[in-house]
């Protein structure tokens, strides 16, 4: 067996996070990151959204925790694709019953790219 080089791999920092509320739920996004969230209505792919809901702003500099939230700051995204995830299968019985219960749920998602986000250097 040869030696294998001692090659250093740079895995590139993002600069800037924020802590935004899509919906109930809350996601740690950056730029250029890729989320899943539940279906919003009323968009199409390709849509500019803007969320003003961010509940924290984060850089190497500093960070800014919001009470509820950070004023005028927000995270762009755009809608890449409206998809459905995968299916739950839900099975309910009941022994020495003769009751078996069975169903299935697809839950709809909406894939985001985040853009940009505002508020912090």
């Amino acid at each position: 067996m040869g030696k294998i080089p001692n090659l250093s791999y740079v895995v590139p920092q993002k600069e800037v996070f924020a802590v935004v509320q899509i919906g109930a739920h809350q996601h740690k996004v950056t730029t250029d990151d890729v989320i899943y969230v539940e279906k919003l209505k009323n968009v199409d792919v390709h849509d500019k959204l803007l969320f003003p809901q961010v509940l924290m702003l984060g850089s190497r500099k500093e960070t800014i925790v919001g009470r509820p939230v950070v004023p005028r700051a927000s995270v762009m995204a755009v809608v890449e694709q409206q998809t459905r995830d995968a299916k739950v299968i839900i099975f309910k019985k009941r022994r020495r019953k003769n009751y078996r219960k069975h169903a299935g749920h697809r839950q709809e998602l909406t894939m985001l790219r985040i853009l940009e986000v505002i508020g912090v250097e």
